[in-house]
């Protein structure tokens, strides 16, 4: 796309709104209009939030639309001389695309518009976000110390017979007491063969001894997000090591989360600006192809995280996308055996020139509880 043929842009993704302006409602929608005089915005919302727009809004022209926010803010590029404008088709439904093309073929219209008049872009403005101001870092840093310090104080709660549930919930109500706004997304709690499921929810199942239990959570503060994933053994139970059979299985479980953590250590040091996100990949990848875990190891790295848990860059296998001094990222490698059990082990490191930031320092080696 070229952006210089652009004098406006559609902003309708929430956390780009934020990003832009401030605001945070659920109802939004913000122009910015070019011209010779600069850059102008216009943020487009509802009478439910006049005060709070009020308060939160910086950089932009609040207006409160009578019927619906999306439809004005489009009239209002309409009604200038832009020939274009750009939206994020990445975040734009199918739904929303087509209430767009309604209004600007409204036959009332003055001037009404064909489809063209929407130009599609590809993340105009989460590409921008990928590089944190202090501001946003030290939220983010917070937001992380924040994580690690409710990971220490569980490990003094955890037992075998517990629920997965009870843990997740028990971490999130702490995460709360401590000031958190919400949790960055569904805690998980995953304890034995459901280890080696990487996205696994809490369920009724009960943690055992003799078994590892892999905790991912991350919690907002400031409307940042945190993300961190460690790894620990159950061994309660006096009689773990009471048989050839238990210590074998004992042995395998320590060799991969050894073997993990070593990839996951090993990624993080390769990380800097100038780097491309797929050698970062390829540096944890290595490690577990080493050992013969490779095909263990089903996602990526990693990914970027901000004002949502999930933004660039990707930190995955051929990721051509180079890091940046101030970009926020996880490292995250797993080795998944089903059936058996997993392992994963996740900090979130800033980006700096000279190399990484871990974020996350809460002690990552074998805990036995």
């Amino acid at each position: 796309m070229d952006r210089q043929k652009l004098l406006a842009v559609l902003v309708t993704h929430l956390p780009d709104v934020r990003w832009l302006c401030g605001f945070t409602g659920s109802n939004a929608a913000l122009v910015a209009l070019r011209s010779a005089k600069g850059l102008k915005l216009h943020l487009f919302t509802d009478g439910r939030y006049t005060a709070q727009a009020d308060t939160e809004v910086q950089g932009a022209r609040v207006r409160i639309a009578k019927k619906n926010a999306l439809a004005e803010a489009l009239l209002l590029v309409t009604s200038g001389p832009a020939s274009r404008c750009g939206f994020d088709a990445t975040s734009t439904t199918v739904q929303t695309l087509h209430a767009m093309n309604q209004v600007l073929l409204d036959p009332s219209l003055t001037s009404p518009r064909s489809a063209a008049f929407l130009k599609p872009t590809q993340e105009l403005v989460a590409n921008l976000r990928q590089v944190k101001d202090p501001q946003e870092i030290d939220a983010l840093r917070r937001a992380a110390a924040l994580g690690c310090t409710l990971y220490e104080g569980m490990l003094g709660f955890i037992e075998t017979g517990m629920r997965e549930r009870d843990v997740a919930a028990e971490l999130e109500h702490r995460a709360r007491l401590a000031g958190a706004e919400a949790m960055s997304f569904e805690t998980i709690v995953a304890g034995g063969v459901r280890s080696a499921m990487s996205h696994a929810r809490a369920t009724d199942a009960v943690l055992k001894p003799g078994t590892l239990l892999t905790m991912d959570f991350g919690v907002v503060l400031d409307g940042y997000c945190s993300d961190m994933t460690r790894t620990v053994f159950l061994a309660a139970d006096p009689n773990v090591r009471s048989s050839p059979a238990k210590r074998e299985r004992l042995a395998c479980q320590r060799h991969v989360f050894d073997t993990v953590l070593q990839a996951q250590e090993a990624a993080v040091a390769s990380v800097r600006a100038g780097l491309a996100a797929g050698a970062v990949d390829n540096a944890a990848r290595s490690v577990l192809k080493s050992f013969g875990l490779a095909k263990t190891f089903t996602h990526s790295t990693g990914h970027g995280l901000g004002l949502e848990i999930h933004e660039g860059p990707r930190i995955g296998a051929n990721g051509t996308a180079t890091l940046q001094a101030g970009m926020t990222v996880t490292i995250e490698p797993g080795a998944y055996l089903p059936g058996e059990f997993g392992v994963r082990i996740e900090d979130t490191v800033l980006v700096t020139s000279a190399g990484c930031e871990i974020l996350t320092p809460a002690y990552k080696g074998w805990v036995e509880l």
